[in-house]
């Protein structure tokens, strides 16, 4: 994969920054939001301690690359992150989270496109993909705003399911000729 993953991406709204450990106390905030983290962790706030055993993989706390902060241009306020995370050469998985009062404003679309165009401009991906919950309607249009196709629905037998996890998650995809049509 090629490209620089910790430069700073700027949108009309938006100021993304590579994710730095000066951020921790924003990121654990969000977590500890039970709407935020209802389609993650069924609502569970994080603990004081910064740490979920359970879903660490999705608690960013600075520096992990492919990671940028989401900072509000015009307020310069913590909006939430977002992740362009490799799942190999050509091929990197979309996610976000956002503040919820950032919900409903077209941040996570805003941000989510953006994204995308610096893996297939920079990056060079051939594919980006991104997953949720099935009953998530808002995360799935976000992913519909920056371009993506719902693929497949996949059901999992969860040992400690989530409300609505009945319904599966949800894989959406863009490929960069796909991308490369509509802009």
């Amino acid at each position: 994969m090629k490209g620089d993953q910790s430069a700073t991406l700027h949108t009309p709204r938006l100021s993304l920054r590579p994710v730095r450990k000066a951020d921790r106390g924003d990121l654990i905030a969000l977590e500890r939001d039970a709407e935020v983290m209802r389609f993650i962790n069924g609502g569970r706030p994080t603990p004081e301690d910064g740490l979920d055993p359970k879903a660490d993989f999705l608690m960013p706390r600075g520096g992990e690359p492919g990671i940028w902060t989401a900072v509000g241009v015009a307020s310069q306020t913590f909006i939430g992150w977002f992740s362009l995370t490799p799942h190999s050469e050509a091929v990197a998985q979309l996610g976000y989270r956002l503040c919820r009062s950032a919900w409903g404003q077209g941040f996570a679309s805003e941000g989510a496109r953006a994204l995308v165009r610096k893996g297939f401009v920079e990056m060079q991906l051939n594919r980006i993909v991104a997953t949720t919950m099935a009953a998530n309607h808002a995360s799935r249009r976000v992913m519909e705003k920056a371009g993506l196709t719902y693929v497949r629905t996949v059901y999992f037998d969860w040992p400690d399911p989530l409300a609505d996890s009945h319904l599966g998650d949800v894989e959406y995809e863009i490929t960069r000729a796909d991308w490369q049509r509509v802009t």
